[in-house]
């Protein structure tokens, strides 16, 4: 892996991760899961253009079969069996969930959401992890504000999607036994 970039600054993952989050969030919600690769932006130079940029640039991948439903087995096998070329170090997996959120005070209701885990890898796979979630907004928020689904508003903390992190970092590994599908 390339030493370009520190991938154990979170500063960079975050980055990423915001700029994943601003590329899903621009196709709409209703859609499939999207898996980026993040690669050095010095890598890519020629092709991100001028203006400012994030020291990882996002790679979609575009193989990623539209069939697979979100937080499923098969999504969960299928990102296990990913490997990756030495020049990416991170990736990210946007995917539509249900969310129930058990924070003191929160509603307890479902809530249609995205679920972003991003996570960042050096040659001996450590590196930082990042998991935030973005609401989709209510029938109601959109009544009370036609603009509601503009609006991007992250919720993050410990421990959320342990297993989306535990099978984004093994596709950084060399063996993956026992990986594919475990708490997904």
């Amino acid at each position: 892996m390339s030493p370009i970039v520190d991938v154990h600054d979170q500063r960079v993952l975050n980055a990423a991760v915001r700029e994943a989050v601003d590329f899903v969030h621009a196709e709409g919600w209703d859609q499939p899961a999207t898996l980026f690769a993040l690669v050095p932006t010095q890598l890519v130079a020629d092709f991100v253009g001028d203006g400012p940029t994030n020291p990882l640039s996002l790679i979609v991948q575009e193989d990623l079969p539209g069939d697979l439903p979100p937080g499923s087995e098969e999504l969960g096998q299928y990102i296990a069996s990913v490997r990756w070329p030495d020049q990416v170090v991170g990736a990210v997996l946007a995917q539509e969930i249900t969310f129930v959120n058990s924070a003191a005070g929160a509603e307890p209701a479902p809530q249609q959401a995205r679920l972003f885990s991003g996570v960042t890898a050096d040659e001996d796979g450590s590196g930082q992890e990042l998991t935030v979630l973005q609401l989709r907004p209510t029938d109601e928020e959109l009544e009370a504000n036609p603009f509601a689904q503009d609006k991007v508003e992250l919720l993050g903390g410990e421990d959320i999607a342990p297993g989306v992190v535990a099978t984004l970092r093994a596709t950084f590994e060399e063996s993956r036994a026992g990986v594919a599908g475990e708490d997904y």
